[in-house]
């Protein structure tokens, strides 16, 4: 524990807060600060509007909405570090920073008179970076949280506050998680905040030895290879559902398409198939081979098409015995 330089206690009127997030992870967070008496939301910092579905039509994240609906600016740079003046003059007590999406520059970090604090989803050092749910379900691990840090000019390498821990459940997809850590992130900054308040709080180095990184994830990273053992296969399919979606390749066509795998479950089996190659077809789905045993695909999606059983797939693609999945 060390005292802390100054302390929100030293505010004469409600604490003046910027939040700078984009992530639908920190609405919750937001949320819970713009309805606290005792903060005060005077801008938000969002990413600019992206284009977004299948029309790609320019969208506000739903962060931006929130703000707008309660009546708080929004400032969107294209750059933050090229247009900083908007926030420089705001004078805040804090930054509250979860899944913005830029980099921060020092004379931001500098900015606020208490603390600048980054909400990661992770338990850091593990799974530094832009993908932490992901890594954790990746992984295999089998807890994650939200720690709240100090932020620094490196990539979440701050010195930690505190963290609150989730456990991951056995089941459980990228999506599930993502939404019970947001669920989870407003106490942990809260309990954060009251820590600032008292002027005595921790402010815990990250152990070097135990960092790993977790980058940001493209499409490609959700290609199924079926090299790999139904257990790592089965935790990436989760891990990408809902975004960026496991697939393989289906060539029963003139060209390859995209089989997104909504739904799988590992198997054991004693077959020396060609990894890959589809074992069986069932009522119960379509069960391709891997490198140590099969996965029992259960939900698909060709691109293009609705969300089907496995099975349903099947009947209607003539799918068989011996096919190759690529």
């Amino acid at each position: 524990m060390q005292s802390f330089p100054f302390d929100i206690g030293e505010a004469t009127s409600s604490v003046r807060i910027v939040y700078m997030g984009t992530g639908e992870i920190g609405i919750p967070t937001l949320t819970a600060l713009l309805n606290s008496e005792k903060y005060e939301v005077v801008t938000v910092v969002t990413q600019p509007d992206r284009p977004a579905g299948r029309n790609l039509a320019v969208r506000p994240s739903l962060l931006k909405t929130l703000a707008l609906e309660r009546s708080i600016p929004v400032f969107q740079p294209e750059k933050l570090r090229k247009d900083l003046e908007s926030v420089l003059k705001l004078e805040p007590d804090l930054i509250i920073v979860m899944a913005y999406g830029q980099i921060l520059p020092a004379a931001i970090l500098q900015l606020p008179r208490v603390a600048c604090l980054n909400l990661h989803a992770s338990l850091l050092p593990r799974h530094r970076g832009a993908s932490p749910i992901h890594a954790a379900l990746l992984s295999g691990d089998s807890e994650t949280g939200i720690t709240v840090m100090y932020m620094d000019e490196g990539l979440d390498s701050g010195d930690i506050l505190l963290k609150e821990q989730l456990s991951i459940a056995g089941r459980e997809t990228g999506g599930e998680l993502h939404d019970r850590l947001a669920q989870i992130a407003p106490q942990a900054l809260m309990r954060a905040l009251e820590l600032l308040e008292q002027g005595q709080v921790p402010r815990l180095p990250q152990d070097p030895t135990l960092v790993t990184y977790a980058p940001k994830l493209t499409k490609k990273d959700a290609l199924l290879d079926w090299h790999e053992s139904a257990s790592a296969l089965d935790r990436r399919i989760r891990a990408m559902h809902p975004w960026p979606g496991a697939f393989c390749w289906w060539e029963k066509s003139v060209s390859a398409q995209r089989l997104r795998i909504l739904e799988a479950l590992p198997r054991e089996n004693e077959s020396q198939g060609t990894p890959g190659e589809i074992l069986s077809v069932s009522e119960h789905g379509i069960d391709v081979q891997t490198s140590d045993g099969s996965l029992l695909l259960r939900k698909v999606q060709l691109e293009g098409r609705k969300r089907m059983s496995a099975a349903e797939f099947a009947r209607g693609h003539s799918v068989c015995k011996g096919t190759l999945l690529g």
